[in-house]
């Protein structure tokens, strides 16, 4: 099996360090391909091609920038089913999920490439008849991208397609668990023959993330990860002049179900937003807020299901659960599990480790659990329904009262990143759309899944800035205000005067 390089200035390069890294089914752990891992002193090299490109790369059209990823678009949509079963075999998620973030991936390779077209800029009128008041964006220059597993396909298309049509050059680490699908990133890159030094890759573990972090010549950090990872970044970069960051971090997501809900939807919509991806989306809900009025029943139906929800090959077509990504996955997942237990919840299905049968054959090695549910009265001090978990731990909170009571304990998180609202009332909904702190959320559905067109971001400790869709722009970009005169002679707004005095007069 060949060891699998990095891509800096348009080559594929052995890099400085001399240890590899393999990725691992997390299904059957076995060997999909084996990669150099990177060390700072690679990222400092692709960050100076990305910095030797950028000046040519930006004097490009915005048309012909965008021509580059047009033939990324038609090639994952060609090598839709192979690319889908890649990232299934890779991260885990079951097959449908993995063909969904191949055609998410090229969705937002279609907005970015297509919004190469579309109007910039605003012209905004000037006081002064004889001006012309607009504004312009330019490059930043150099954007670094770490891009998390769970999405290894779709998100870094998020975050590159973008900054690239803006006129940017790219340094990107794929995440370690997913460094498969950075490989076929990169060569689908490769054979568009983008310009040297315009995108490169570098594989590898967090120091290599880190060091695109530190780099000053990278001028703006979009993440997509782990709460911990980001707020650190955030420390590191924040108030640094010239610097700029995009945040998407985790959450402790919620689906409030009020006594106007139509069970069935809120059974779907929950058991979707909580085991979808083995509960491993930044957007998974880890708590099921439901009034007392259609709690016991809410409760037998979602119990019902969670005991037989199917989990097992990912790449069969009748699997909901794949396997967690990772042995740390599985140890945290086991050790919040345990601290609810200590906590004094009231387990109502605990299929933490699988029985010998629910596990598919030849597949023994894989990372398997099933759901894990529980049931409590809502308690500020239960470190169990505050904290972020990333796996399919979830906890049925029951209340009474109002939307305003429900909203409370919705709210009374450190994290804001998606939840939702099922009820059949308008006025529950539209409360819940105006208290809600979040950056995304549903009504209605699960609180999982987003088109590529709307921002994806957070609040509080779930992120600063979306990193993806149209306000990613304000990230990759900087905005210049101009005022051009037409006139001969110059009059100055808020009624300054621009007469020229001297002491002759």
């Amino acid at each position: 099996m060949p060891v699998h390089e990095h891509y800096i200035d348009g080559e594929w390069r052995s890099g400085e360090g001399e240890e590899t890294f393999e990725s691992r089914s997390p299904a059957t752990r076995e060997t999909l391909g084996e990669f150099q891992r990177g060390t700072p002193a690679d990222v400092a090299a692709a960050v100076e091609a990305a910095e030797d490109a950028q000046e040519e790369w930006r004097a490009l059209s915005y048309v012909d920038r965008a021509e580059y990823l047009w033939e990324i678009y038609e090639e994952l949509k060609d090598r839709h089913e192979e690319l889908g079963r890649t990232v299934s075999q890779e991260c885990g998620k079951e097959i449908s999920e993995g063909k969904a973030d191949v055609t998410e991936a090229w969705h937002m390779v279609e907005w970015a490439a297509g919004n190469a077209r579309h109007p910039h800029g605003d012209v905004v009128p000037s006081e002064i008849p004889s001006k012309d008041a607009y504004m312009r964006r330019k490059p930043r220059g150099v954007i670094g991208c770490i891009t998390p597993w769970n999405f290894p396909v779709a998100i870094p298309f998020w975050h590159m397609a973008l900054a690239l049509v803006e006129g940017n050059t790219v340094v990107w680490k794929p995440a370690e668990q997913t460094p498969y699908c950075g490989q076929i990133i990169a060569e689908m890159f490769d054979d568009t023959g983008i310009p040297d030094g315009v995108f490169n890759m570098v594989q590898g573990y967090g120091d290599a993330g880190n060091a695109i972090v530190e780099n000053d010549t990278v001028d703006t950090v979009l993440f997509t990860g782990s709460a911990e990872v980001g707020h650190s970044i955030a420390e590191k970069l924040g108030g640094v002049p010239g610097r700029d960051v995009a945040l998407e971090m985790g959450g402790k997501n919620a689906v409030v179900v009020t006594e106007e809900a139509d069970l069935d939807i809120a059974v779907h919509s929950a058991l979707m937003s909580s085991f979808k991806t083995t509960g491993q989306r930044c957007v998974s809900a880890e708590r099921l807020i439901v009034h007392e009025d259609v709690y016991d029943e809410f409760k037998s139906r979602f119990v019902d299901l969670a005991e037989d929800v199917a989990v097992g090959d990912p790449l069969d077509e009748n699997t909901f659960m794949g396997p967690l990504a990772d042995a740390d996955q599985v140890e945290k997942f086991h050790d919040y599990n345990q601290l609810a237990r200590e906590e004094g919840v009231d387990v109502l299905v605990d299929r933490e480790d699988l029985d010998a049968e629910e596990i598919p054959d030849g597949h023994e090695e894989g990372f398997w659990v099933g759901p894990f549910v529980y049931e409590t009265d809502y308690d500020d001090e239960l470190r169990c329904i505050e904290e972020e978990v990333f796996g399919p731990h979830v906890a049925l909170i029951p209340y009474s009262g109002d939307i305003e009571r429900a909203l409370e304990i919705h709210n009374a998180v450190d994290y804001g990143l998606a939840g939702a609202i099922v009820s059949e009332d308008y006025r529950q909904i539209n409360y819940y759309r105006d208290h809600a702190e979040v950056g995304l959320s549903y009504g209605n559905l699960p609180c999982i899944g987003a088109e590529v067109h709307l921002p994806f971001g957070g609040v509080k400790k779930s992120g600063s800035g979306p990193a993806s869709a149209r306000e990613a722009i304000e990230a990759v970009t900087e905005r210049t205000a101009w005022t051009l005169n037409n006139s001969k002679d110059i009059e100055m707004a808020q009624g300054l005067s621009a007469d020229i005095k001297t002491d002759d007069e």
